[in-house]
């Protein structure tokens, strides 16, 4: 089995522009940040992303990364919106497909398992047939109904954050969700998982169920060891969401000056510079 580590800038290089790249996490739970800073150091540009999404997604509108974000929801989780995407949304700076969460799931289950869509009822009698004009409905040939046919969601590369992994890729989570990153992972070409730790093999279910080990070494092409990898995001239970990190990053959104500050404070480094500086600003909290 190969060894599989490799760095966050490692992984950008093995993307491109105008790549279609699936999110793992929900909403502002266990995001793989770390590589989403790597992706706004990079030139790329023109990305398609599909996300349950949160801060991931706003980041790289307002770096202004992508052209399309297909997604069911863009949240950050106990702040209802996510500001730089509802910006980016209402300037009509990128093309958007917003589907009901269950088809999202859907679209990625179909592409992991090589179909070309899946019926579904989710979404009938919905807006969501009205926003998205390109959907087709499809009749049960053994009966009278009528289902949405949900299309298949392929993604070039699908990039997840979980809390363990080993240097063969075997991937595993800790907390109370998987939040479909099995799922992202089988639809893409090449899936990269982020993690807080790399570890031995058989460590993976010392103190663990197997039922833990969701994503399979088969399905990973490359390993990165990124210790607090998902902040300002939460990686139960090894750290909760940075609810103060988050307000501030929602404050910063609103006023292009603040920012820009906000960029060169904490964006505009490396991953240790960005570490460097939330330690400094989880000091400055604590003594406020």
């Amino acid at each position: 089995m190969s060894d599989k580590r490799m760095t966050a800038d490692d992984v950008v290089a093995r993307l491109r522009s105008g790549m279609t790249i699936g999110i793992g996490g929900w909403g502002s739970r266990r995001k793989p940040m770390a590589l989403i800073r790597a992706i706004l150091r990079s030139d790329l540009r023109d990305l398609t992303i599909v996300s349950y999404g949160g801060a991931d997604v706003g980041l790289l509108c307002a770096a202004g990364k992508v052209k399309k974000v297909v997604f069911g929801f863009v949240s950050l989780d106990s702040i209802p919106l996510d500001p730089h995407f509802r910006a980016a949304r209402q300037r009509g700076e990128v093309e958007v497909a917003e589907y009901d969460e269950g088809m999202l799931m859907w679209g990625l289950y179909a592409a992991g398992i090589r179909m070309p869509f899946l019926p579904t009822r989710a979404g009938l009698g919905s807006d969501v047939m009205t926003v998205n004009p390109g959907l087709k409905t499809v009749a049960d040939p053994y009966g009278d109904e009528v289902f949405a046919a949900m299309p298949a969601l392929k993604l070039d590369a699908a990039l997840v954050h979980m809390n363990r992994a080993d240097m063969h890729g075997n991937s595993q989570f800790l907390g109370p969700d998987l939040y479909f990153d099995d799922l992202m992972c089988m639809a893409a070409e090449d899936s990269y998982v982020s993690c807080e730790q790399v570890v031995p093999t058989e460590e993976l279910t010392a103190d663990a169920h197997p039922s833990t080990l969701r994503i399979s070494r088969l399905l990973v092409s490359g390993v990165v060891e990124a210790p607090r990898g998902a902040h300002f995001t939460s990686c139960a239970p090894d750290y909760e969401r940075d609810e103060a990190f988050q307000r501030a990053y929602v404050n910063a959104a609103k006023d292009p000056a603040a920012w820009d500050e906000f960029t060169s404070l904490y964006l505009a480094g490396t991953e240790d510079d960005y570490q460097r500086a939330i330690a400094r600003f989880d000091t400055q909290e604590a003594m406020a």
